[in-house]
């Protein structure tokens, strides 16, 4: 393979700036740099030279033989200081020790190739990186320590056990086989495709702590929809007026409620309405009301708004200021009941988000669920006697090879140019 570099540290001014070097000529290359490098887990200063022998900088540099680094190939780092001259300089002199500059997510492609990772880690180092909130640093560590992985060779060792048993009376057809094999691959089948199933019971909520829950502020206009959002946001994100209808497209503001992402949404106030753009406004507030994951309706006692209360929305009674009775009310005007409200919603949530499962991306959701509609199958046959074992046993091997394809073990070299162009060059 090449010998390939780059800034693993943001670009622009800061207080270190580190370089990271990978590959077979990692070493020739930073030592035509320092002129001689630490042995590897030992970390020195050493004065970085050009070709010219002019300094280049100070730097203290860190060595790691394969297959013991995070590309399992020797590994070079320079800790720079972080001027842009500085890193400009030094980046231009390692394109001429025979090295060049990395693609995006090379370093992480490179640590799947060298079985350093699975791809189900690559896409939660992705994630970790991406990462707002501490749910969602929470979620991509577990992915990044190998849960999900370790579960999915967990279901596969099972299969594997199953499909041998299958194919042991499928070899021995002819003969009398002592015991029958039939209850315990059942057994081991459903086993896998309960607990297939119970993680994707949990991937919708995992998705959403990964990409954030929608909280939709749903009610009349006029009934303080704006005015609450910019009181929950802390700043004039929505334009509110006394004038009835002045929302019309949907407005959102990202916010984090204990850890968790969540985006607000603003909505048009929902009545008739002969104006087509109001009434476009009002067909999208519908929509997306339908759609997020809980709403907040502001709606006075006995008040249809024509979308329906789910279990879990949360219900209050408008412009808490200007009320008189004991009904629980709220005004984003003053921030009467805003704690309330907020520690409501935040408490609804979280607990929506124990039951997150660990497959956190589609392409998880999809192969689990193929995996899990073929073992049925396989299950439905195996109950219907020897004669369709073998069928039954190519089941289980589909199975196997669409779980294989979460951790990049099969059929997914088209999805590695996708996962790794989201991925900055030091990674």
């Amino acid at each position: 393979m090449d010998t390939i570099f780059a800034l693993a540290t943001a670009q622009g001014r800061a207080g270190v700036a580190v370089i990271r070097i990978s590959g077979p000529g990692a070493k020739i290359a930073a030592r035509q740099l320092c002129g001689d490098i630490p042995t590897a887990k030992r970390a020195a200063t050493r004065v970085l030279r050009g070709a010219d022998g002019k300094v280049l900088d100070h730097a203290l540099v860190l060595t790691f033989d394969q297959p013991a680094s995070f590309t399992g190939e020797d590994v070079v780092e320079l800790h720079l200081h972080g001027s842009i001259a500085v890193v400009s300089a030094v980046l231009r002199e390692l394109g001429t020790c025979g090295a060049r500059m990395a693609e995006p997510g090379e370093f992480t492609r490179r640590a799947l190739e060298n079985n350093k990772m699975d791809l189900a880690q690559v896409e939660g180092l992705g994630d970790l990186i991406e990462a707002e909130t501490e749910a969602q640093r929470q979620q991509a560590l577990r992915t990044v320590s190998g849960e999900l992985g370790q579960r999915i060779e967990n279901w596969r060792s099972q299969l594997i056990r199953a499909a041998a048993l299958i194919e042991v009376t499928i070899d021995f057809a002819d003969e009398d086989v002592p015991v029958d094999v039939t209850p315990e691959v059942q057994s081991l089948l459903s086993g896998v495709v309960d607990d297939i199933g119970s993680q994707l019971n949990g991937f919708a909520v995992a998705e959403r702590i990964r990409t954030g829950f929608e909280v939709a502020i749903v009610g009349a206009p006029n009934a303080g929809k704006s005015t609450l959002l910019n009181a929950l946001a802390r700043r004039d994100a929505a334009i509110t007026s006394a004038k009835a209808g002045t929302t019309r497209d949907v407005i959102e503001v990202r916010m984090d409620l204990d850890g968790l992402p969540v985006t607000l949404l603003d909505t048009a106030g929902l009545r008739e309405s002969t104006d087509e753009v109001e009434a476009e406004g009002i067909a999208r507030a519908l929509a997306r009301a339908e759609l997020a994951d809980l709403r907040i309706f502001l709606v006075e006692p006995n008040e249809s708004l024509g979308v329906s209360i789910k279990p879990g929305d949360v219900i209050r009674a408008p412009k808490a200021d200007l009320r008189s009775d004991d009904i629980p009310s709220v005004s984003g005007s003053t921030g009467a009941g805003v704690d309330a409200l907020i520690t409501e919603v935040t408490q609804a949530l979280v607990q929506r988000s124990q039951s997150a499962g660990l497959a956190t991306h589609e392409r998880h959701r999809a192969a689990m669920e193929q995996a899990v509609g073929v073992l049925k199958s396989a299950v439905e046959l195996v109950g219907d006697g020897p004669e369709h074992y073998d069928i039954a046993a190519e089941e289980m091997r589909a199975a196997i090879r669409s779980l294989e394809a979460v951790v990049g073990r099969v059929d997914v070299e088209n999805l590695l140019d996708e996962i790794f162009s989201s991925f900055c060059l030091g990674k």
